[in-house]
């Protein structure tokens, strides 16, 4: 079934979220994704990069239009996977809530599941607006084998072992910028961009990112980046 069509038993769509960072995106991500629609038999599966982070301001995070254009490559492959913007078009700081309801209005018609860590589902329960987060969406929480799921109690949660999860952003970078290879930890279109781009080369990035015309640009916002769904 395409992005955006109805099933044909004629129920409501299941619409996975995805959101992140994505600094890189990662096969983890991916693997991810694909094993909660499956489990869940969704139709189709929504990347959300984050647009301006709220708790990741300790370390700098590549531009928003890098992180977005590095998903779309990664998810290119897949017909039920797509991206979307509206995290990164957003003025202020991301928070899931505004991610939910924004896409609640763009789609009314599907029911959202919102996929994020495992070890961030503790957390959530102590988010501002938590109830209306739970009515927007079911969560559903990813980790590694080993890593101990703790049962929230709540019907509208669910927990699911995801193997490839072991993969990690943090290593990724660190991996480049010591010049070892991410080949096999990302998808390769999504390699050579973090080389056509010199991304990841030091601690702090390079803090440049694609104009329009496909040339690297100076990023005025510096600091301009995102927190992972996980960490929101």
């Amino acid at each position: 079934m395409a992005p955006g069509e109805q099933p044909e038993s004629g129920r409501r769509v299941r619409l996975g979220v995805m959101g992140g960072t994505f600094d890189p995106i990662h096969h983890g991500h991916l693997v991810a994704a694909s094993e909660v629609a499956a489990r869940f038999d969704l139709d189709e599966v929504v990347f959300v990069p984050t647009g301006e982070p709220w708790q990741k301001s300790g370390r700098r995070v590549s531009p928003p239009e890098h992180r977005y254009l590095m998903t779309v490559i990664a998810t290119a492959s897949n017909p039920r996977f797509t991206v979307s913007r509206v995290d990164i078009d957003r003025p202020g700081p991301t928070y899931t809530i505004d991610t939910l309801r924004d896409l609640r209005r763009l789609r009314p018609e599907a029911d959202l599941y919102f996929i994020t860590g495992a070890d961030a589902m503790e957390q959530i329960v102590s988010w501002k607006d938590v109830d209306e987060l739970w009515e927007l969406a079911h969560f559903v929480g990813v980790t590694r084998p080993g890593h101990e799921l703790h049962d929230l109690g709540r019907k509208d949660v669910s927990l699911l072992e995801v193997p490839a999860m072991a993969i990690s952003s943090t290593d990724c970078r660190t991996r480049v910028a010591v010049s070892d290879p991410v080949w096999y930890l990302v998808p390769d279109g999504v390699v050579q961009y973090i080389a056509k781009y010199g991304l990841y080369l030091t601690e702090e990035h390079d803090g440049t990112r694609p104009s329009k015309d496909g040339r690297r640009g100076q990023d005025n916002h510096g600091e301009a980046g995102s927190a992972a769904a996980a960490a929101r």
